[in-house]
């Protein structure tokens, strides 16, 4: 009897090891420096410090409905009701959205940079790839449409977990945006968790996702399959542009393909030749800003 109950104990806890192990990488992804972003897309030529500094701005804290204070700058150098949200992806902050930024801004747009919970300036102690983040997102254009009318010519840009991020919020029939453009988005969060574990750990999903799905259940109260853009995509009534790297081994191309697949009604899908997971833009730039004119002559100024 005390063997069989040594042998049940071990298993246990076993079982918890692996599954608070596993929820804390999820949970607490590490993130990039916020100075080594700042260098990092200076040194690239994204960020001109003092150019950025010049441009009128509003910087703000917006109170999320979890209890902590979301970060964002409002760039407006144009009198006009054409506005840009920029959501960026996971380990980043608001300074990788910069690069996005700027290419609407020559294009006659004001925006808004923001960091997602728990990133950057903004608070939080967890990341969620876009199941909490997604209200986040309705909280910040709720503000937005709150302090400069309804009356938006409105887009919303997303990188990475920003791009499932923004898909999963216009799926919970808000749409609030009058556009999307959705770059490497994964399609499903627990595809993606299954895929990375067996390319970098050589482990079997099946055996050890359960039991991670689990503990975030107790411990965040939501489940990896309730964060999968694929399973919202169809209720997406306005036009998105999916963009994607062909190279990408992080964030499979597969699954951009299968959301622009899904997708009902106006959309565009543009498959980068160059550059891995996140790099479209940056190794393809004359003909990322040509597609995105190509979308916005297509489905967002026609009349």
């Amino acid at each position: 009897m005390k063997r069989a109950f040594r042998y049940f104990l071990s298993i246990l806890l076993l079982f918890v090891s692996i599954g608070v192990y596993f929820s804390n990488r999820i949970m607490y992804m590490k993130k990039k420096d916020d100075l080594f972003i700042f260098n990092r897309e200076k040194e690239a030529g994204r960020l001109n410090p003092d150019e950025f500094d010049n441009m009128p701005k509003r910087e703000i804290l917006i109170p999320s409905s979890f209890g902590y204070h979301l970060k964002a700058v409002v760039v407006e150098p144009h009198d006009t009701n054409q506005y840009m949200i920029f959501c960026h992806g996971v380990t980043e902050n608001k300074l990788n959205s910069v690069k996005y930024m700027n290419l609407f801004i020559q294009r006659g747009f004001n925006a808004v940079i923001y960091d997602h919970r728990r990133h950057g300036e903004s608070g939080g102690k967890t990341t969620s790839y876009g199941y909490y983040e997604k209200f986040d997102l309705k909280t910040i254009v709720d503000w937005l449409k709150l302090d400069r009318g309804p009356n938006l010519l409105l887009g919303i840009h997303g990188e990475s977990m920003g791009a499932a991020t923004m898909l999963l919020y216009a799926g919970m029939l808000e749409d609030g945006a009058n556009f999307y453009i959705a770059d490497c988005p994964f399609s499903d969060f627990r595809e993606q968790l299954a895929y990375r574990l067996k390319a970098e750990m050589r482990l079997p999903p099946k055996l050890f996702l359960p039991v991670a799905d689990l503990f975030i259940k107790m411990r965040q109260k939501y489940s990896l399959r309730d964060v999968a853009p694929i399973t919202v995509i169809e209720h997406i009534t306005k036009p998105i542009l999916f963009i994607h790297s062909k190279k990408d081994d992080f964030i499979l191309p597969s699954m951009t393909e299968a959301l622009y697949d899904k997708k009902k009604g106006p959309k565009k899908l543009y498959m980068a030749e160059n550059g891995v997971h996140a790099q479209s833009l940056n190794e393809n730039k004359e003909d990322y800003e040509k597609v995105i004119d190509e979308f916005l002559e297509s489905y967002v100024y026609r009349k």
